[in-house]
């Protein structure tokens, strides 16, 4: 396995069929115009089956193993846990002075939709990453759509707080969550990872909707030398890699014997594994600079560094310090959410959260001190800017309150 120079390292391109846009376009565009029809249509033409909603039931009356069942229920608790904190972490606040009131508080969005991908691997636990944080938000609506009809995806959106679940996937999916349908009703929110054509019907309804982030392929970086167990980190770059074939795995250290006795115990790429790349640092400031500039997904501290180093670091999704802290319990129970930002947009966007289900709004309310003491600034600002009617406004509250009337 080549070992990569830092300061020469590139993302790789990732290898996207340049019809999906165009496919997905297609599909939102005729779900717009046509509606449920076109759902209908589509979903029989790429998935082969008919959309339907399926009634949950209570999730212990699913027919999952009861290892499995208790594994749910404690990787739901943990979950909501930390959704708690977030929560607690968003505040109303206001604040009030001779002139009025003014407030900032955080309401949250009326329907949510969470795509759990049911291609390759069933991800039961993206139904419990998703949903969690929108029950904890306070949302009332909670729609799960999956393409899969996996027993224990249905019994996880169960637990996880679902009210409704729409057998449906890929971009009708998330047209049908956008838009609306016979199904369910059109939702404020889209969360949860997909393919490509997810991705890519994600990104053309936003602005009509909020989503999340365009999550996947999945990433890891970690950062590890001598003094890291060989066969955990080896681990821990075949549990991501095997997410998908684009998914990317690297590991960058400052040591190339470490690289080269890790290239040993990678061996062959197994088929259908992601791409794992293996980097060398010459410097602690190159390695520092290499981190935030991939600004991977997961970012796995493995080695030791001093915590001034560590806050050197800014980019990344979720960060995991300390050899024990493998990313797979971020996976699944260790309570942060793990829908993370892809391919460097860590540097702009954070997991997501309880926040991504709240609005934050203002309220303000003046007292007639506030009129006529704000009033000149105002009227000064509205004449300058030539808006006669916003000037007018406030004068007449300033002249009327002044005259007594």
């Amino acid at each position: 396995m080549l070992i990569l120079k830092a300061d020469q390292w590139t993302r790789p391109e990732l290898n996207q069929a340049p019809e999906v846009e165009a496919r997905v376009r297609q599909i939102l565009e005729s779900v717009r115009q046509e509606g449920s029809a076109a759902l209908r249509l589509w979903s029989l033409q790429v998935d082969g089956f008919q959309p339907e909603r399926i009634p949950l039931k209570e999730f212990r009356d699913y027919d999952v193993s009861l290892d499995l069942r208790d594994a749910l229920e404690r990787a739901a608790d943990r979950i909501e846990h930390f959704a708690k904190i977030q929560r607690q972490g968003a505040q109303d606040t206001y604040f009030e002075d001779a002139w009025g009131r003014y407030e900032s508080v955080h309401l949250p969005v009326e329907r949510m939709a969470a795509y759990i991908p049911g291609g390759r691997f069933p991800l039961i636990s993206t139904a419990l990453m998703t949903l969690i944080p929108a029950c904890v938000a306070g949302v009332k609506e909670r729609i799960a759509f999956s393409p899969s009809d996996h027993p224990a995806i249905q019994a996880a959106a169960a637990l996880a707080g679902a009210t409704g679940f729409v057998r449906l996937g890929g971009a009708q999916a998330i047209a049908a969550a956008a838009f609306g349908s016979d199904w369910n009703p059109a939702c404020d929110v889209v969360v949860g990872p997909g393919n490509a054509y997810v991705n890519a019907a994600k990104a053309q309804v936003q602005g009509q909707v909020r989503i999340d982030t365009l999550a996947g392929p999945s990433e890891l970086l970690v950062v590890a030398d001598e003094t890291c167990r060989l066969s955990w980190i080896a681990a821990d770059i075949r549990a991501q890699a095997e997410h998908d074939p684009n998914a990317l795995s690297i590991c960058v250290s400052e040591s190339e014997p470490f690289l080269q006795n890790l290239a040993q115990e990678l061996g062959q790429t197994e088929q259908g594994m992601g791409l794992v790349q293996l980097v060398h640092a010459d410097s602690r400031d190159e390695l520092l600079a290499f981190i935030n500039g991939v600004a991977a997904e997961h970012l796995f501290i493995a080695m030791d560094l001093a915590q001034a180093e560590i806050q050197q670091i800014q980019n990344y999704g979720s960060l995991f310090i300390g050899q024990n802290s493998a990313v797979a319990f971020g996976d699944y129970c260790s309570g942060p959410n793990h829908t993370l930002p892809t391919r460097s947009s860590a540097r702009f966007k954070g997991g997501l959260s309880v926040l991504d289900f709240l609005r934050t709004v203002t309220t303000q309310t003046l007292y007639d001190a506030g009129v006529q003491d704000l009033a000149p600034c105002a009227m000064a600002l509205a004449e300058a800017e030539g808006l006669v009617h916003h000037y007018a406004s406030i004068r007449i509250r300033k002249d009327d309150l002044k005259a007594g009337r």
